[in-house]
Formats: C-alpha cells, sequence, structure tokens
C-alpha cells in the first residue's frame, strides 16, 4: 500500500477487522447452543465461514457430534468430528454435488431425539448445487452464471436458485423432520431475511413458481432456455403442500452488528461515525455515486457531524457484466467512488467484502482518494474505461491499492467505510 496516506489507510483497515472481529465465529456461538438432546447432534453447514463455524462449534461443544460442511475452496479448516468439503463458487461444480448428497445423507432417518444444527452462511447457495429430477449441473452452472451477470438483487437471485434445488428453501430441514433443526445463520443479505441467506437450506419456504416466472418477465432475465423451461412447466402446475419440519433459526452475525463494532472503534480513536444504512442494495458504481455526494456535503456543512467522521455502510451492491474483466463489486464501487471524488481533497475510502474476497480475484477490496484516478492515469490505465469494461482489479492492481486480506473465516457482506479529514493526533 501506498505511504502517502498509511495512516488514514491503516485507521481504515482497523475499522474492517472490528466489523470482522465482530462476526467471529467463536464469539458468535458463544451462548447459543442448545444442550446436547438424548439422540444424536448432526451439524452440517454451507458458505464461505462455514469451516470456520463448524471448527469454533467442535471447540464449544464438549458432547459427541458428526456431520458434514461445504465450503469455497481454500477456505477450509481442520475438524475433528465434522467432515469439511471445499467446492467451487461462485459458480458450482461436481464438489458441490457431491456435497449436497453428503448433507442429505447426514440428516435422512433421524428421529425426535436427535438433533440437527445448520451452520449456514453466504455462498452456500452455490456451494450446495442439488440440480431437480430433469436438470443436469451444466444447467445450473449456466444458471448461476446468468444470474451473476444480471445485475439482480441477491433475494432476486436466491428466489429464483430456490426453485432449481432440491436442498434450498427448507427442503434440509424437511428431509430432517422429525427432528429438530436449529439454525444458526450469518446474514450476508440485506435485511437478515433468514431465508435468503444460501437460499435458505433449513429455513422453510420458498416463493411460488409463477411468482418467480413473472419477476423474471419484469426485470427483463435472460434465463437459460433449459431452466426456463423448467421454471415455466413449474409454475403451470398446482402448488404442493410444504411438507412438515422442526425448525427454529437464529441470526447471529449480521452487516447491522458489524458496523456497529467499526463505528465503536472509529468513535474510540476520536473520530465520528455515521452508519448510512447495512442494506444498501444497487449497481455498485451507481451507489458509489450516491456515496460520493454525501461525503462531499457532510466535508461542505458539517452534517450531521463535523469532521474527522467515517461514513460507514453494508449490504450488497451488484455489477452487471458487460465485459470480461477482472474485480468485484466492491472494487468497483471503489473505482466509481474514485472517479466521482477526484480532486476532492480530504477524502479517503476502502471498500471490501468482509469474507475477504472479492468476486473471484485475490483481494477483499480496494482503497480509493482523490489522487486514485489520477495516479490509475500515470500508470497507463483509463479508470473510466476499466470501470465500463469490468476491470476494476486490473486498474488498482496497478496503483497498488488493493487491499487483500486472505479469506476471513467470515461472511457479513459488503464493507464500506469513507473517511473525511485528518485523524486526530495519538
Amino acid at each position: 500500500m501506498p505511504d502517502r496516506l498509511e495512516p488514514k489507510r491503516q485507521f481504515l483497515a482497523d475499522l474492517f477487522d472490528a466489523a470482522v472481529a465482530a462476526a467471529d465465529p467463536r464469539r458468535i456461538l458463544q451462548g447459543v447452543l442448545p444442550p446436547p438432546p438424548k439422540g444424536r447432534t448432526v451439524v452440517i453447514g454451507a458458505g464461505k465461514g462455514a469451516a470456520q463455524l463448524a471448527q469454533a462449534f467442535e471447540t464449544l461443544w464438549p458432547h459427541p457430534c458428526e456431520g458434514a460442511i461445504v465450503t469455497r475452496y481454500g477456505y477450509g479448516a481442520a475438524c475433528r468430528h465434522i467432515r469439511v468439503t471445499e467446492a467451487a463458487h461462485p459458480v458450482p461444480d461436481e464438489a458441490g454435488i457431491k456435497a449436497a448428497h453428503a448433507l442429505q445423507d447426514c440428516v435422512a432417518d433421524l428421529g425426535p431425539d436427535d438433533q440437527v444444527i445448520a451452520l449456514i452462511c453466504g455462498g452456500g447457495s452455490s456451494l450446495l448445487p442439488a440440480p431437480p429430477d430433469g436438470l443436469t449441473l451444466a444447467d445450473i452452472q449456466e444458471l448461476n452464471s446468468a444470474l451473476l451477470a444480471s445485475g439482480a438483487p441477491i433475494s432476486v437471485m436466491n428466489d429464483i436458485r430456490k426453485q432449481f434445488s432440491a436442498v434450498n428453501g427448507g427442503r434440509l430441514a424437511a428431509l430432517a423432520y422429525p427432528a429438530p433443526v436449529l439454525s444458526l445463520i450469518v446474514s450476508d443479505v440485506p435485511g437478515d431475511d433468514p431465508g435468503m441467506v444460501a437460499s435458505g437450506p433449513t429455513v422453510p419456504g420458498r416463493p411460488a413458481a409463477h411468482a418467480v416466472l413473472a419477476e423474471v418477465a419484469a426485470r427483463g432475465m435472460d434465463l437459460p432456455p433449459r431452466c426456463f423451461a423448467y421454471l415455466q412447466a413449474l409454475a403451470e402446475q398446482a402448488p404442493a403442500d410444504a411438507p412438515p419440519t422442526n425448525t427454529t433459526t437464529r441470526v447471529i452475525a449480521s452487516a447491522a452488528l458489524s458496523l456497529e463494532a467499526a463505528a465503536q472503534k472509529a468513535r474510540g480513536r476520536g473520530v465520528n461515525a455515521w452508519v448510512l444504512s447495512d442494506a444498501i442494495e444497487g449497481e455498485a458504481q451507481e451507489v458509489a455515486l450516491v456515496h460520493a455526494a454525501l461525503a462531499r456535503q457532510t466535508q461542505q456543512s458539517g452534517f450531521p457531524y463535523p469532521a474527522p467522521l467515517v461514513l460507514l455502510s453494508g449490504g450488497e451492491t451488484t455489477v452487471t457484466l458487460r465485459h470480461k474483466g477482472r474485480g468485484g463489486r466492491n472494487s468497483a464501487f471503489a473505482l466509481s467512488l474514485a472517479l466521482a471524488l477526484e480532486g476532492q481533497e480530504g477524502i479517503t475510502a476502502l471498500a471490501a467484502d468482509t469474507d475477504g474476497i472479492d468476486g473471484s480475484e485475490d483481494n477483499a477490496g480496494a482503497f480509493a482518494d482523490e489522487k486514485t484516478a489520477a495516479q490509475m492515469r500515470s500508470a497507463g490505465v483509463d479508470p473510466r474505461h476499466a470501470l465500463q469494461h469490468n476491470d476494476a482489479y486490473g486498474a488498482f492492481a496497478a496503483v497498488g491499492e488493493l487491499f487483500q486480506t486472505g479469506p476471513t473465516g467470515t461472511n457479513v457482506n459488503d464493507f464500506r467505510a469513507i473517511l473525511i479529514g485528518d485523524l486526530p493526533a495519538q
């Protein structure tokens, strides 16, 4: 990272660390685990932080347990009794198919004296592909690629995914019946709807197929032909009765809690903090323009708090892919912000994904300030062209502004921090 504003960047990185620490697996599992049952305790899980949750569970659980979880390649953690499988994200692969079967096997044939503990966090939709009869893994891969390129909100994408899965929308919980299922959810979705996290494999409920079909039409979404035909056929059928379940659901970590932890960290450094929202959605580059406008107005007016002030926000923005570039939504946000703040002195920002990986590259996000865009041009990169061609990663790599943390072991989605003014002397 460059030295010219290192204290400010370190401050923003410290706020990111505070947000991640608030969702630390051991911390959030303490005090929420149930007593042991008469029968078996079966642990299942899915998501980019599922292995760390399983590892923390084993540390805190002094009783027999068994089970299986799936996480993204490179995100595994050593467990003694819970089998950890790694699979592809964001586009699923054959390892994910096998993992879905393993979780189904774990919860089959349980009785009322057994219990299932489901450790669910973001990324599970892609990590648990379970094509319904008549479709293949290739169909689900094509569907996921289309959804990721569509720019649709995560809630819409997951409503669609539920129609194409034998495990999501509570189907794993139904398979476990009559055993009680306790779902412990690390939310990465705006609004913290537990049924939307990882498409809700253990949270009952899915929208009617005809409603999803109407949403697809209203948004002009282009689903793969075989998937579209399947959804049409499903919409023409009479809806089936929901299968019985015995479920309890708790959201144990979320963007709201993590942003408040970051705000407290900032205030402890003598910096005012304004949490804008934990549920911001929309096209990343457009959301950045709104944040830039708020930062400029706050800098000029001192309202609602005087500088030094940090604006904090979370949620999940989207990127409509028009070209095959590199970089995720947080890098795109930071690049759009850099262009919008060009020449506006005294504002420094960090946008990053709390799981440590922004999209499919090796960075969590990127830093930006009023000089970033000009430095990119000096390095031979046109920042506006890079933004339009979905290559924010390449633009920030050229000027050493990537924020790289590696996998964090949790996932409460986007973290954005915009510092206005200078840091107080320490």
